[in-house]
């Protein structure tokens, strides 16, 4: 980039400024191909010499394997522009990150994105435990001998958006007390009943009573264990909280974490004002992932919607990914003793793709292509083995996070299940 400076009378003049633009063209709305894919890359200059360089693309497994590579050779004549054409092909199925680079005479710059190739054929390739049913059914039956002790306060002075919103406080697994916040819309129906949304945190994330403004649902926000309002007893640094437990699969973290989802189901069916019937169980990342636990192991959820859920196909992630995994290893480097593979045979009991084939509930899934925590392969692998009715969206630009577009879907299916009319 250069800027002319010239002096004319005394008065400083900026000439107009020489850049070089780009544009990549993904030729799929959701970059998923058959086959081929395919890109235009453009290039606009408005410098007054010659730009001369080259336009490169090189792909690369998630795992960040080299798989392709192409250039061609580019001479863009002062102030115009030109436009060249890529397609990718030769790969088997699966998700692909591809960088493109232009390296010309006043500049240079790369654009990442990525891209799926039949994603509906990826498959894991590491079954899961043979007991884990028998794993998670002896966990539920553990908590059902916990006494919830549920008690719900209503918060003075804090409606908001017509809602009266409750502080919920209930005893799950190992006797540890949880805490929620419930907000349920006024009515002066006396026996109005209320669909739920059950809204599940992210990693470390405090969830606050969530509020909206449809009348026909009520929401209770969990903060599960060491989380919030719920971090008396387990109060960490982010960290380490992914790795309490983690060398004994009774005792790791997340197995107490998806019974507060649980306990907090048990909690909507004392409810006499909610419908038992009509349950969805929302999160992202961390909330992606228990909204899947707790939908498989709790058959009373009636609808899942989990946006980038993390920890899926566990023992090829670690390969893709820094974290979790970078936390793990060092707790396992200050446990003598312990091994990284106990480690990830524990982590088979808490991975994801395998809470999603036993899902018997509408789900939906959101994925962002770019993700780096829940890469799409592993988001698609878990979205595969769901043997229930689903839907994925996909994100083709974005990380970890999903658009506008997920929550529209979200609110109609959800509409459309639970008969909201």
């Amino acid at each position: 980039m250069a800027i002319a400076l010239v002096m004319l009378t005394g008065v400083h003049v900026f000439a107009q400024e020489e850049t070089v633009t780009t544009e990549l063209t993904t030729h799929s709305s959701d970059a998923i191909f058959s086959s081929t894919a395919s890109y235009t890359f453009s290039v606009q200059s408005t410098y007054n010499t010659p730009q001369v360089g080259s336009v490169k693309y090189v792909v690369t497994t998630e795992a960040g394997k080299k798989m392709k590579s192409d250039s061609v050779h580019v001479n863009i004549g002062p102030r115009s522009s030109a436009s060249y054409s890529f397609d990718i092909s030769g790969l088997q199925s699966g998700f692909y990150k591809v960088n493109f680079m232009i390296n010309v005479s006043d500049y240079d710059d790369t654009t990442r994105r990525a891209f799926g190739i039949r994603p509906h054929e990826v498959r894991s390739q590491h079954a899961k435990p043979s007991d884990f049913e028998k794993f998670w059914n002896n966990t539920k039956a553990e908590l059902a001998k916990v006494d919830p002790e549920f008690t719900v306060t209503e918060m003075p002075d804090s409606s908001k958006d017509n809602r009266n919103v409750y502080l919920v406080e209930m005893k799950s697994l190992g006797g540890m007390t949880i805490r929620g916040w419930l907000t349920e819309p006024k009515t002066t129906n006396k026996k109005k009943k209320f669909a739920v949304m059950l809204a599940l945190p992210g990693y470390q994330v405090n969830l606050m009573p969530l509020y909206g403004v449809d009348p026909d649902i009520a929401i209770l926000s969990l903060n599960i264990r060491g989380q919030g309002n719920s971090r008396d007893v387990i109060n960490v640094r982010k960290e380490t909280y992914i790795t309490l437990g983690i060398e004994d699969k009774n005792k790791y973290v997340l197995r107490g974490a998806i019974m507060d989802c649980v306990r907090a189901v048990d909690f909507i069916y004392t409810r006499p004002e909610l419908r038992h019937d009509n349950i969805i169980a929302v999160g992202g990342s961390l909330g992606g992932f228990l909204a899947i636990a707790t939908s498989s192991v709790d058959k009373r959820i009636n609808f899942c919607s989990a946006a980038n859920p993390i920890l899926s196909d566990v023992r090829d992630l670690q390969y893709e990914v820094d974290w979790p995994f970078i936390d793990i290893k060092k707790y396992v480097n200050t446990r003598p003793g312990l091994t990284y593979e106990h480690v990830l045979n524990n982590l088979d009991y808490f991975d994801s793709k395998n809470f999603a084939s036993t899902l018997q509930c509408r789900t939906l899934v959101g994925m962002g292509m770019l993700d780096n925590i829940a890469p799409p392969n592993t988001v698609q692998i878990l979205y595969n083995g769901i043997p229930a009715d689903k839907h994925l969206i996909i994100f083709r630009d974005l990380a970890h996070e999903i658009g506008k577009k997920y929550v529209v879907y979200e609110g109609r299916w959800m509409r459309d299940t639970f008969a909201l009319f």
